[in-house]
């Protein structure tokens, strides 16, 4: 591993930095590369997943790496360009500006539940930036990392971008080399362990975590279009997402009808029940595990447990296919409103006003997204004001992440840092500030030794000095 990084070391320290052309081509061979090995990329996802839909996987993973690559390759021109910046009037003879230089070697840790798309994004950035990448994927999904290592291979050299596999103890030797900066998508428990290997060597991170991202539904818009927003967002890869809704608010008044439009648009979308072909099973064992222990410990504390859709008993049952369910009836003592749920099960809370919304979500951690459904009134400009999340969507869910311009990112134990539009690739630059003296220079005329010249400049600047 540590041969690798530096292996790429010395060939960034030999090449240089490379220019517009080098760095566009890059983007277009991995252009080239993602779709020449899209169909088999999905059938890998499938066996990993034990069942993905194919279009689940285009939607949602290819689609979001091509537009990405356009965008990045589209834009580097003006992203590359040196930017001028301000002089005050006692410097006006010299100039100033910022250069983005690329950092070096990027590592990229790479999470299970979209390992194309959570691979490739982060590594165009890199790329875009003119910096070489190592990447770790997630050994859940060991069909699709030995397929994205052999995709790799056909587009770059070692030296330019490598894939390294492994377990937990591969990965937590990957978190502690000396990159010149580590991006790392997961779990918060994880990052934290991540953060403190790569304190070792001072590497700069992003942090990309999750957490329990809430959906705010203002009273009387509990309708069939929100609702089936809503379900689209948890639903999606059966809610293994990082930006899923994880819970619900809705006003007490509409409780019944959301309880009513979630089922019945779950059996829209899945007509089949857990077993449609486009529902998307659990990971492992473990994690399905997981999540029949929270809807356990949820029903013994008092929760409604209600199965969402086409019940799964009507059906034979896929493995590790887990059904969607509501909980009703939650509180903060059950381990589903604790921990970051990742699967299809939608906790909803009621509330009276607002206010109790805004409350609620500031008395836990800051969520990765926070998403609100209703007019764009005075109760959507409070919450937007008076929380902090790391993106928000407005009648929509998931949506932000597809925005290619917007930044992508988590706040406090959501994450740190952000990837997508052009804070992706300064987060992989080196902002490098340049000064550039003129032929005049006014501050030469304040070198020692000081006498009136100095005690002018000091008064013009600072005002006269106060006798205390």
């Amino acid at each position: 591993m540590i041969d690798t990084l530096q292996r790429q070391r010395a060939a960034f320290l030999r090449d240089g930095t490379p220019d517009l052309a080098r760095r566009r081509q890059h983007l277009a061979t991995l252009r080239t590369a993602v779709l020449a090995y899209r169909t088999e990329v999905a059938a890998a996802i499938s066996v990993d997943f034990g069942n993905r839909s194919r279009h689940e996987t285009a939607i949602m993973e290819l689609t979001g790496a091509i537009q990405s690559i356009d965008y990045l390759s589209r834009r580097l021109r003006r992203f590359m360009q040196p930017q001028r910046r301000h002089v005050s009037i006692f410097y006006r003879a010299g100039s100033a500006h910022v250069e983005y230089q690329p950092k070096g070697v990027i590592g990229i840790m790479a999470p299970w539940n979209y390992p194309l798309a959570l691979t490739i994004i982060p590594l165009a950035t890199a790329l875009a930036a003119g910096n070489r990448a190592m990447i770790k994927p997630s050994e859940l999904t060991p069909h699709t990392s030995d397929t994205i290592q052999r995709l790799l291979a056909d587009c770059f050299e070692p030296d330019e971008v490598a894939v390294i596999q492994g377990g937990a103890e591969a990965g937590a030797a990957f978190s502690g080399l000396p990159f010149d900066h580590l991006l790392f998508t997961g779990s918060t428990a994880v990052g934290r362990k991540v953060m403190q290997a790569a304190s070792e060597h001072l590497v700069p991170l992003t942090l990309e975590l999750g957490g329990k991202s809430p959906a705010v539904i203002a009273r009387g818009h509990v309708n069939r279009q929100n609702i089936s927003s809503l379900v689209y967002g948890k639903l999606s890869n059966a809610g293994q997402t990082c930006v899923a809704p994880d819970y619900a608010l809705v006003h007490e008044s509409d409780l019944d009808n959301l309880i009513s439009l979630y089922t019945s648009t779950v059996a829209d979308f899945y007509p089949a029940g857990p077993t449609s072909v486009d529902y998307t099973s659990i990971i492992s064992q473990r994690h399905f595990d997981r999540l029949t222990s929270l809807v356990e410990d949820a029903q013994r504390q008092g929760a409604r447990v209600i199965t969402a859709g086409v019940a799964p008993e009507s059906a034979v049952l896929r493995a590790r296919s887990f059904a969607p369910m509501l909980l009703v009836n939650v509180d903060e003592q059950m381990a589903v409103m604790q921990e970051e749920i990742f699967g299809p099960i939608l906790p909803v809370r009621t509330y009276r006003t607002m206010g109790d919304v805004i409350g609620y979500i500031n008395a836990g951690p800051r969520p990765l997204a926070l998403y609100y459904f209703g007019t764009q009134d005075a109760d959507c400009r409070a919450l937007l004001d008076r929380t902090t999340s790391g993106n928000v969507g407005i009648n929509n869910t998931l949506m932000h992440v597809a925005q290619d311009d917007l930044p992508f990112g988590g706040i406090g134990p959501s994450g740190m840092g952000a990837y997508h539009g052009i804070e992706g690739f300064r987060a992989m630059s080196h902002a490098k500030g340049v000064y550039v003296q003129g032929r005049w220079s006014f501050p030469r005329l304040l070198h020692a030794p000081f006498g009136k010249l100095a005690e002018l400049a000091i008064r013009v600047t600072l005002g006269p000095a106060e006798n205390r």
